[in-house]
């Protein structure tokens, strides 16, 4: 029906179960022992019972014994144990069964106003059967008031009744409050758990982003370089004979630009390995962990990229070999550095993918300042026919790369073949972007 204060510590604790009802194997030995004793108490005043009611003392043995043992019942079924306390209390027996069963009562579970009747009763009973038994034996030597008798059957019957009753409230009352402890540290610790688990999640994914981000940088600063290294590269070699002059000076650019690769290589080298921005990269991993969102400042790089640097970009291809028209729409004006940057690198990474894949093909770049905007497009014709290209290799990441930055601004990336066999890059990135 309900369990005491002892066997639901003990079960919450996680203690090995003991025989029965017994959540631990002392709680058993202790209802033992109180039961060995209230059978001796019970028994002898059983005896005596039987003697003064004049019946064979066998009945007074047995019933002793029988109220006795109830006391092993008390944890299982408390209301039983009171309910047998009361029912042998005409009887003068049950002393320690009384106060053990009411203590019981009140510190498990039995609802309150059960509790407080049963309480009752066995006050009533405690109280009547004293004030009796005072009365019979104080009314035949002595004419004792009335009064007295009822007033010491009283204080006998409450200090027999409260003094358990309450402490086993207040054992009951502590013991749900440790239960609701315990349990709310349970509930503590299951949360941090998973807190925990969020944020290694977090970090984990925060270092990819990292990683990601890193890889990108490395490949818009060091392919186009490249890209244009190996255009000049092969067209150096196809008229190393034919034009010594011409030779040389596409042997000039491709050192021009190796050394400008090596330099923007270790410069960004340079960002990683420096302690101010390694504790902000820490920092920023520590707020997607935190937050589950990307910081709204991103690492710049050593010399940001901004959008009147396209010509010499352009120039760049030009030199190369490319036809290359450049053509700029509205009022020119400056942007957040991350747009600049962004918008550069399409750009960048378009005309590299032109070198690669549309050898001699001639090359549109159209930048349009909007009201709220700025666009950014450009679009290749199919390969001159004859056009020898250089083998570039391509790993397929550039127009990852330029999708994955225009979408970080909040912008549109669109890229796809043309109908006259050529290609196309278009980013719009909104002017006021969260950077």
């Amino acid at each position: 029906m309900t369990t005491t204060g002892a066997d639901a510590e003990a079960g919450a604790r996680g203690a090995p179960a003991g025989p029965w009802w017994w959540a631990r194997r002392r709680a058993m030995v202790l209802d033992v022992l109180l039961a060995v004793a209230s059978m001796i108490e019970c028994t002898i005043e059983g005896i005596t019972f039987a003697d003064k009611a004049r019946i064979p003392a066998a009945i007074g043995l047995v019933l002793g014994l029988a109220a006795g043992a109830s006391l092993l019942l008390r944890r299982r079924w408390p209301i039983a144990v009171v309910l047998v306390s009361i029912a042998i209390t005409p009887a003068e027996m049950g002393f320690l069964l009384g106060i053990v069963g009411l203590y019981t009562l009140a510190a498990s579970d039995v609802p309150r106003r059960i509790t407080v009747a049963l309480a009752g009763m066995s006050m009533a009973g405690t109280l009547l059967i004293t004030f009796i038994n005072f009365h019979q034996d104080l009314g035949q030597e002595d004419s004792a008031p009335l009064w007295a008798n009822l007033l010491v059957s009283i204080v006998l019957a409450i200090g027999l009744t409260a003094p358990p009753l309450l402490l086993g409230l207040y054992a009951g009352a502590r013991r749900r409050l440790v239960e609701s402890l315990r349990e709310r540290a349970d509930g503590l610790e299951r949360e941090l758990s998973l807190l925990a688990e969020r944020a290694e999640e977090r970090a984990e994914w925060a270092r990819n982003e990292e990683r990601t981000r890193i890889a990108r940088e490395m490949h818009d600063v060091v392919a186009h370089r490249v890209s244009l290294m190996v255009v000049h590269s092969a067209a150096l070699q196809a008229i190393a004979l034919k034009d010594p002059e011409r030779a040389a000076k596409n042997a000039a650019l491709v050192g021009d630009m190796g050394r400008q690769a090596l330099t923007e290589l270790r410069e960004m080298l340079g960002v990683l390995r420096t302690g101010d921005e390694r504790t902000a990269a820490s920092a920023a991993l520590a707020e997607i962990a935190t937050t589950g969102t990307r910081p709204t400042q991103e690492t710049e790089e050593p010399d940001t990229l901004t959008l009147g640097e396209l010509e010499k970009l352009i120039g760049e291809s030009r030199a190369a070999g490319m036809t290359v028209e450049l053509s700029v729409e509205g009022e020119e004006r400056s942007y957040p550095p991350q747009v600049e940057q962004t918008a550069y690198r399409v750009v960048q990474e378009a005309l590299t993918n032109v070198h690669k894949h549309a050898a001699g093909a001639k090359a549109l770049v159209r930048l349009a300042h909007r009201d709220a905007e700025v666009a950014v497009l450009v679009e290749n014709g199919p390969p001159a026919e004859g056009a020898s290209g250089a083998r570039l290799p391509s790993g397929g990441n550039g127009l990852i790369g330029m999708r994955e930055r225009v979408t970080a601004l909040g912008g549109g990336f669109v890229s796809g073949p043309t109908d006259t066999g050529g290609f196309r890059v278009s980013a719009v990135l909104p002017d006021g972007a969260n950077t």
